[in-house]
Parts: C-alpha cells; sequence; structure tokens
C-alpha cells in the first residue's frame, strides 16, 4: 500500500472515477462504512459514557472513544476493498483513499485530544478541540489533492529581512508550528512532573510548589530556544529585541514582575503558606492558592481576595498560623454579685470542653476580669485547631453551653438595673412684699 504521507495518484483522475458505475458504487460503500461507524460510536456513547459523563475528563477512555468512529469506518472500507480486489476482482481506487482519509483523522483526533489534556482545564472545550481536528484533516486533503505546492510557493514568496537574517511567510508558520508541538511536550511532561512532586509527602508543600513552577519555566523557556534552531532562525535575531525587553520590564512591566519575584521569594522562605491564617491591611482569611503573581485569601464570609505577591513582601503580615495554625479565642460573660464564683469558673471551663473543635490540650481556662456596677466580669480563654473552618460555630456552642449550666445552677446573668426615687415636691418660698413707699 502507498505510503501514508505521500499522496495518492487516485486523487489525480477523481472525477473520472467518480462518474463511473463503479466509482459510485464505491462511494456507496464509503457513506455505509461512515454510517456505520457513526452507529457504532452512538452505541459506544451509551454504553460507557452517557451514564459516566465523568469519562470525558479522563484521557485514556476519551482518546478510546474519539477513535472509535474513524477506526470503525476504516475498517469496514478495508474489508470492502479486500473483498473488491481479491473477492470479486472489481475497481477499488477509492476505497484505498478512504481507509487513508480515515486512518489519519483517527491520528488527527488523538492529537487534538492529547492537546486539550495538556492545556489547563477549560482552555480548550470539546467543540473547539472538534473544529481543530476538522482543520487538521482538512490540510491532510489538501496535501493529498496537491493544493499544499500552490500554498507553499504562495507563503515563500512573502519574504522579509530581520538583520542579516531573511525570514518568509512559510518559515515563521513553521516556526510556531514547531514552537507550539515542543511547547505541548514541554506542558505534558511539565504536568507530569508536576504531579509527581505532589505525591512527594516528606517535601514540604511551598517547596513543592517552587519545584513545580521552576520546571515549568525551565521547560518553557527550553521549548522555545530548542524549536526556533529547528526551523532556521538564529537565536542571535533575539538580541534585536533584548533591550526593549529591558525597557519594558525596568517600567512597564516593573509591578509585574515585581509580583513574580516575590511570588517565588514567600514559597522559598515558607512566611505564608497555603492554609495559614493571616492579617493583611484589613483584610484577614485563610490563604487558599498561592500563584507565581497573587496570594488568595479566602475570609469567613465567603469572599476572596486576590493580593499581589509583592504585597506579602513590602507590608507587615500577621499570621496567626506561622509557627501553629492554633489560635486564642476568649468569650466574656457578667453573673451577679454573690454568685460562688469558684462555681462559675468551674462551669465556663467544663462549657468550653464539651465543645469538640476546642483543643484539650492546651486546656481552656477561665477567669475574673473585673468587678462592674451590676456585675462581675468572666472570660474562658480557649485554642481552636482548625481555624481555618470558621470561628462562630465553635463560639456559639460555648455560648449555648454556659447558658444551659447557669440555668442549672441557678447562676443569674445580670443586666444594669436603675432605680428612680420621687421627692415630695417643696412649697415655693413666700414672696417678699414691696417695701414702704416714703415720702
Amino acid at each position: 500500500m502507498e505510503n501514508l504521507f505521500d499522496r495518492v495518484p487516485e486523487f489525480d483522475r477523481f472525477a473520472d472515477i467518480v462518474i463511473t458505475s463503479a466509482g459510485q458504487v464505491q462511494l456507496a460503500t464509503i457513506a455505509v462504512a461512515i454510517y456505520c461507524g457513526v452507529w457504532i460510536a452512538r452505541k459506544v456513547f451509551k454504553r460507557f459514557f452517557s451514564t459516566h459523563p465523568e469519562r470525558y475528563d479522563q484521557l485514556l477512555p476519551y482518546v478510546l472513544f474519539r477513535m472509535v468512529l474513524p477506526l470503525s469506518a476504516a475498517a469496514l472500507t478495508g474489508i470492502a476493498f479486500l473483498i473488491a480486489r481479491y473477492g470479486i476482482d472489481q475497481p477499488h481506487s477509492l476505497l484505498i483513499v478512504a481507509s487513508i482519509t480515515l486512518f489519519w483523522l483517527a491520528v488527527i483526533r488523538i492529537v487534538a485530544a492529547l492537546v486539550r489534556n495538556v492545556l489547563p482545564t477549560g482552555k480548550l472545550e470539546r467543540s473547539t478541540e472538534h473544529f481543530l481536528s476538522s482543520i487538521l484533516w482538512l490540510f491532510y486533503l489538501s496535501h493529498l489533492l496537491g493544493f499544499n505546492e500552490l500554498l507553499i510557493i504562495w507563503m515563500e514568496s512573502i519574504s522579509f529581512a530581520v538583520g542579516k537574517t531573511k525570514l518568509n511567510l512559510l518559515m515563521i508558520l513553521s516556526g510556531i508550528f514547531w514552537v507550539a508541538v515542543i511547547m505541548f511536550g514541554a506542558m505534558w511532561v511539565s504536568r507530569t512532573l508536576d504531579r509527581r512532586v505532589m505525591m512527594l509527602s516528606h517535601l514540604d508543600m511551598s517547596l513543592r510548589i517552587v519545584i513545580s513552577k521552576l520546571a515549568r519555566t525551565l521547560l518553557m523557556v527550553g521549548a522555545v530556544l530548542i524549536a526556533l534552531p529547528i526551523v532556521g532562525i538564529d537565536l542571535t535575531v533575539l538580541s534585536v529585541f533584548g533591550g526593549a525587553l529591558g525597557v519594558g520590564l525596568g517600567f512597564g512591566l516593573q509591578k509585574i514582575a515585581s509580583n513574580y519575584v516575590s511570588g517565588f521569594i514567600i514559597l522559598l522562605d515558607r512566611s505564608v503558606q497555603v492554609g495559614d491564617r493571616v492579617t493583611i491591611g484589613d483584610r484577614t482569611g485563610n490563604i487558599t492558592q498561592i500563584t507565581a503573581r497573587y496570594v488568595v485569601i479566602r475570609s469567613s464570609d465567603g469572599t476572596e481576595a486576590l493580593i499581589p505577591n509583592e504585597n506579602f513582601i513590602a507590608n507587615t503580615v500577621v499570621n496567626q498560623s506561622y509557627s501553629d495554625k492554633a489560635i486564642w479565642q476568649s468569650a466574656s460573660v457578667g453573673v451577679a454579685y454573690g454568685t460562688d464564683l469558684e462555681l462559675a469558673l468551674k462551669i465556663l471551663v467544663e462549657a468550653a470542653e464539651s465543645v469538640p473543635r476546642i483543643l484539650k490540650d492546651p486546656a481552656p481556662t477561665a477567669f475574673v476580669v473585673g468587678f462592674l456596677d451590676s456585675s462581675i466580669n468572666l472570660t474562658v480563654g480557649y485554642w481552636i485547631g482548625d481555624p481555618e473552618n470558621g470561628l462562630l460555630g465553635p463560639k456559639s456552642a460555648l455560648n449555648l453551653a454556659i447558658w444551659r449550666g447557669f440555668e442549672q445552677h441557678g447562676i443569674q446573668i445580670p443586666f444594669p438595673q436603675r432605680e428612680v426615687r420621687m421627692v415630695s415636691q417643696v412649697s415655693p418660698p413666700a414672696t417678699l412684699s414691696e417695701p414702704p413707699h416714703t415720702s
């Protein structure tokens, strides 16, 4: 059989073959084979994917599903070719062409599925993947028909010079293609390495993130440096843009570069880590993600703030989880004068110990903190080991436990009272008589 990469001679006389009865029979056979391939693909979808949509996100099941239609149609077309050639000795040239093109459709679908898997989730949807595979297949058909030769001549005619290097449109597009291929390979290696590094539980999470990001950056830069010489572009051409890039980083990209450098510093010195509860400026919350440019802080109300990494280097950060993520909290309550204070303190400690999320070590402690006009103020201090899960829940449970304990032992929580006294009205003093007139 002809080389799969070469043009198929039958395409040169395609019109002459189609108008014959044998050619029309072959076209009908090809159409039936494609219809059967579609039918088989639908059956496979209903059997394995309709009730398990999560398999769409698994690489191997998805790739196998994408190969069902073209390979089954190619197999049926190949069987028809064997029957036509060796069984009934009929013309079979179009069947050869169909088998080759359907085989390459399967290969192109595999490539498109791999590209979709390499890119981050959501960057390449299924509809875009199908469009990409269709475009690649049309390019292959144009190669078989010979249209690519005219296209190559046209792209080579569009040329220009950069320094001493002469470039043309074909060289640029070839460079973009090979850069994309090598970068996709680098991204695949990066994702594989990222999964392996994240499985190293004996390494600190920040160190694992640093290794992953450095590996990805180095792989991307290496992919570009490898791809450009492959297509004949001298790397010295890039020196023309080096000065402009340096000026851009010094002025327009200063903040971006500062944030990226600060991100690596944060990950290396481990001053803040994912899960820490921090306060920076007027924002308090737990760190949920550290990226190369910003840190995501989630507050107790569910809002998330994207704070540039530079702020964590230049400003004061209160990290409540720096050495230990457990934080101290307290609850205050007032009791009436005449209350058995030792009993009240005991009730506060027992109430705190009854809340599951309050740590037993260090144990809760109660204090007498002041004598006010209408009450004696008491405070119970306790430690929360998982502040990332919220602080209002254990505080509410503690207040309810204190309320029940005080009611059980008859301890009153006073409230301010005012006593108003009504004083009897005093009669106004007698007015002085006018002095007598004298003549």
